[in-house]
């Protein structure tokens, strides 16, 4: 039984060792002559003017989140349209529910001012 398993281990090991050599090769022959310029910090092409821990406006997580209340929007409403169907009016009914709980959240997204830059 386990002979069957024999190939996917070597697919496996052949996988790793792919992923594996172009590290140590680059770490075995890659030149190593480190100067202030590359160990600089690099931001941008400007030399850093803040701290890395610095606050970040509210409204940039709240568009993050409704980046992915539209992007699992999306990712829900094509597989339901390929088997409405097959589903019926429960499918529909739910795909409604689902749509209106997102409405919600676009409409508090919205209230909060996420929408709006300045």
């Amino acid at each position: 039984m386990l002979e069957n398993y024999l190939p996917i281990l070597l697919f496996i090991l052949i996988g790793i060792s792919f992923g594996i050599m172009p590290l140590v090769t680059g770490l075995i022959l890659g030149p190593r002559r480190p100067d202030d310029e590359k160990r600089s910090v690099y931001e941008c092409g400007f030399e850093p003017f803040e701290d890395a821990h610095m606050k970040f406006d509210v409204r940039f997580y709240l568009v993050a989140i409704l980046f992915i209340i539209f992007d699992l929007e999306i990712a829900f409403l094509f597989p339901w349209a390929v088997v409405l169907d097959d589903i019926g009016v429960f499918g529909l009914l739910a795909m409604f529910l689902f749509l209106a709980i997102l409405v919600v959240g676009f409409i508090y997204e919205w209230k909060k001012g996420a929408l709006e830059w300045e």
